[in-house]
């Protein structure tokens, strides 16, 4: 088993779920198999449009998640699927940029003249050293407390100061424990959605600053449903029930579902008007089909 970067672009237009799975062509084969039971860090490219190829893309490493199995696809020849397993994808909180004053998180991105090796970024899986591999993680999950924030467990990042290097293997164990992803996935969901209810669009804060929205998986957790902010919903503790319940869903164009004859009518109000999810400004962080039609065929009573 071995650590590797897997670059992906989040796009509407991409046609990729990394958070399931992740397509690549035969000639890094070899690097994912030894992938397979272990963790790996996606990261985004700078060119993110999969239509046009315009640049824009983060060039941030942004997720982690562990390999179950690589596979033949077996519609496109040459090409294979690297399979996730299921419910191990988790955003990091802050997206981790490549490089800092010279400083690369990768070694071998940086070539002997101190510049960076844009060979080695063409390389769509690339291996990395299990200690750069924790670098990055411990960078990425490092969260900081806001003041209306309490951490469920005692752990490094959250009130403290980074852990030292030597204790980055623990924050890669801690990374997988569900209070600790409950709380990322809560940072990460209310952050994309400016702290506003998906729905009704209302922002409140309580007097001690803490946003009253929540953030609720689209694909539930005990349908091991993956920690990203695409399968996530920023919604008020009323509407979350109903989401929870199939009472209301979302189609795949975000228009608002309601289960006929089931909502009570004092709630009818604030519904939007247009029927409409309020989205994200970033596109990459809208809900994505693959987790909304399986909350359309498993759980709402629509």
């Amino acid at each position: 088993m071995a650590n590797a970067v897997f670059t992906t672009k989040l796009s509407p237009s991409y046609d990729d779920v990394p958070e399931e799975r992740y397509h690549f062509p035969k000639r890094y084969l070899a690097t994912a198999q030894t992938t397979v039971g272990d963790w790996i860090v996606y990261y985004e490219p700078r060119r993110a449009n999969a239509v046009d190829n315009r640049t824009g893309g983060r060039q941030r490493y942004f997720a982690m998640a562990r390999v179950a199995a690589v596979v033949p696809d077996f519609i496109k020849t040459d090409h294979f699927h690297a399979l996730i397993e299921p419910g191990s994808y988790i955003n990091f909180v802050s997206p981790v940029p490549f490089q800092i004053g010279g400083d690369y998180f990768e070694s071998r991105a940086r070539r002997e003249d101190g510049g960076t090796s844009k060979g080695w970024f063409g390389w769509s899986v690339r291996p990395i050293p299990s200690k750069e591999f924790e670098r990055i993680v411990q960078s990425g999950m490092a969260m900081q407390l806001r003041p209306y924030e309490r951490p469920d467990v005692p752990a490094y990042g959250f009130a403290e100061d980074a852990a030292p290097y030597e204790a980055e293997r623990q924050i890669i164990e801690q990374t997988i424990s569900r209070p600790y992803r409950d709380q990322a996935f809560r940072r990460v969901v209310r952050d994309a959605y400016d702290n506003r209810c998906a729905i009704s669009g209302l922002r409140l804060l309580n007097g001690g600053g803490r946003p009253e929205v929540q953030a609720a998986h689209i694909k539930a957790v005990e349908d091991r449903g993956p920690d990203s902010v695409r399968n996530g919903l920023a919604l008020s503790g009323t509407f979350h029930w109903l989401f929870d319940r199939g009472l209301i869903s979302v189609d795949k164009d975000f228009k608002i579902l309601r289960a006929k004859g089931q909502i009570p009518e004092e709630l009818l109000p604030l519904f939007p008007r247009d029927g409409m999810l309020r989205l994200p400004d970033d596109q990459r962080l809208w809900p994505h089909d693959q987790f909304m039609s399986h909350h359309r065929e498993n759980r709402f009573k629509g």
